[in-house]
């Protein structure tokens, strides 16, 4: 199998977790203060932007590269609807909660995320518009509830 096959496999499947990784170490070193408002925005934001990209894939189907051209895709996957992306929706999410504390950590997982997002494009297990639509259902998502509590007492202690 050719290096660059495997850097795609890797990147589609695998890469994900160093953003988990990264996301989790920033919140265990990050200042109490920030660390509390870290957990609240991610604990509220995550499941929403989860709820929302499920909500849409019910309103738009986008039948995954492989389906469509009939190949074999590079990591095995079932053939439903690719309509975002949920390894690229996390990515971003984590990615875009971070980016509200830290602008040099946020935009390291903003490059992972992008990472992921080009790999399952490569891997024939998404196309562009499912990568881009997780991106943009995840920063919409953060970006409103951040403003939603960042007045509120609760959050701002």
């Amino acid at each position: 199998m050719p290096v660059a096959d495997m850097l795609v496999i890797f990147g589609a499947k695998y890469l994900i977790a160093l953003s988990v990784l990264v996301f989790l170490l920033y919140v265990l070193y990050a200042p109490s203060v920030v660390r509390r408002r870290l957990f609240a925005l991610a604990a509220l934001a995550l499941p929403l932007a989860y709820g929302v990209a499920k909500t849409v894939s019910l309103l738009y189907y986008n039948a995954r590269p492989f389906v469509v051209e009939n190949s074999t895709p590079l990591v095995a996957h079932v053939a439903d609807n690719g309509f975002p992306s949920d390894h690229t929706l996390l990515a971003t999410a984590l990615a875009s909660v971070v980016l509200v504390y830290s602008r040099p950590v946020g935009l390291l997982l903003w490059a992972l995320a992008l990472c992921v997002g080009v790999s399952r494009v490569l891997a024939d297990v998404h196309h562009v518009v499912d990568i881009a639509a997780s991106a943009a259902i995840a920063g919409m998502v953060v970006g409103g509830v951040y403003v939603l509590v960042r007045t509120r007492e609760w959050y701002t202690r």
